[in-house]
């Protein structure tokens, strides 16, 4: 559970390698001004223009397990080889403060969130097509072919977990995916338990009972 029901929205974003979830996830920050991105942990290297602790928090091996065994991450995974993971004390700061928070992780770590914060809302983003998924990869140009068909070959399956989320976005015309992630945001926005934290004075006024527990 979450440490606070009345409290900011945690949106849960997965895709398969390549599906576009980081640039959608980008033009939706510089849209909405009211969202934070959670800063993942990870063992891969740095890919050309990542920031650590803007990208991710780039560390080792040893490091990583260390964190882990402490009980320093709400989830993690392994993913390509490599390990990622996110800091729970982050995450319930800035969801128990009121924050909207934004999570790019695998589906994984999605299930793994939901069972810790079951009101999180979960998206993925899929290709239209496996082979627009692998033209992306090779025009993104940061891998070699055999890790490009590494990439492919690990899409499949997890495409076939899309139904455990509340929503899949196709990704086939990028403005039009991004009108709708953000219409997602804003109707979970609009949810019971954000909107009488967000607006306790309007509806005393309007006698709507909020201090009555929401139910389970």
């Amino acid at each position: 559970m979450s440490p606070n029901p009345q409290s900011g929205s945690l949106f849960v974003i997965s895709a398969p390698s390549g599906a576009g979830k980081t640039s959608l996830v980008r033009a939706l920050l510089g849209e909405q001004p009211r969202l934070r991105l959670s800063v993942s942990c990870t063992t891969r290297a740095a890919r050309p223009g990542e920031v650590d602790g803007v990208d991710y928090e780039f560390i080792d091996h040893a490091e990583f397990i260390r964190r882990r065994d402490a009980g320093d991450f709400l989830e993690w995974a392994q993913v390509h080889d490599k390990l990622y993971a996110t800091s729970r004390a982050w995450i319930e700061s800035r969801i128990a403060a009121g924050d909207d928070v934004i999570l790019e992780i695998d589906w994984q770590g999605a299930m793994q969130v939901r069972r810790q914060f079951p009101e999180a809302v979960l998206v993925f983003i899929a290709p239209p097509s496996v082979e627009e998924l692998r033209q992306r990869l090779e025009r993104r140009g940061q891998d070699s072919p055999e890790v490009i068909e590494h990439r492919i070959q690990a899409a499949r399956p997890e495409l076939a977990q899309a139904d455990r989320f509340e929503y899949v976005i196709i990704n086939q015309e990028f403005a039009g995916a991004l009108r709708q992630l953000a219409a997602i945001v804003e109707a979970s926005r609009c949810r019971f338990a954000q909107q009488r934290i967000r607006h306790r004075g309007i509806f005393d006024g309007l006698g709507i009972d909020a201090a009555r527990p929401l139910p389970e």
